[in-house]
């Protein structure tokens, strides 16, 4: 019995260690085909399964968006839910069964797509390349 409590006690103890292990990546300096940007960074926090976006529009860009759009704001941030998939970061789907987009990472590259599926037809089209690539592994 008292080697039943004492492995119960280790099981305890060690455990919450290895749920502890978190990785992030952060993608940052990143260029747009169509915007331009101040600052413009992807950060992926594997544990957590989300993604945030932080961006600011250089004064430019801004006004285009702002002729059409009121509720544009200069600097923004947006969070989205991810998932891994077959070694790929893909942000949830958005839109609809027949047609929806989502954004794909790859660990290691420098690049990010934008997915778009059309009646099960996939399209994949470069959206941004960025010039500093961060992981950090934490544990507790």
């Amino acid at each position: 019995m008292k080697r039943i409590k004492f492995l119960f006690f280790l099981f305890l103890i060690f455990f919450p260690f290895q749920i502890l292990k978190s990785e992030v990546i952060i993608l940052s300096a990143c260029d747009d085909k169509q915007d331009e940007f101040l600052k413009n960074e992807y950060i992926l926090n594997l544990n957590e399964l989300i993604m945030t976006r932080n961006y600011v529009y250089k004064e430019k860009t801004y006004k285009k968006y702002k002729l059409t759009d009121l509720s544009v704001k200069k600097s923004n941030s947006y969070v989205r839910n991810i998932y891994e998939e077959n070694g790929k970061i893909l942000t949830h789907k958005h839109g609809y069964p027949q047609f929806y987009t989502q954004i794909l990472f790859e660990k290691d590259k420098q690049e990010i797509f934008m997915k778009t599926v059309l009646n099960d037809e996939e399209g994949l089209s470069k959206i941004s390349t960025c010039k500093k690539i961060e992981q950090f592994k934490e544990e507790s």
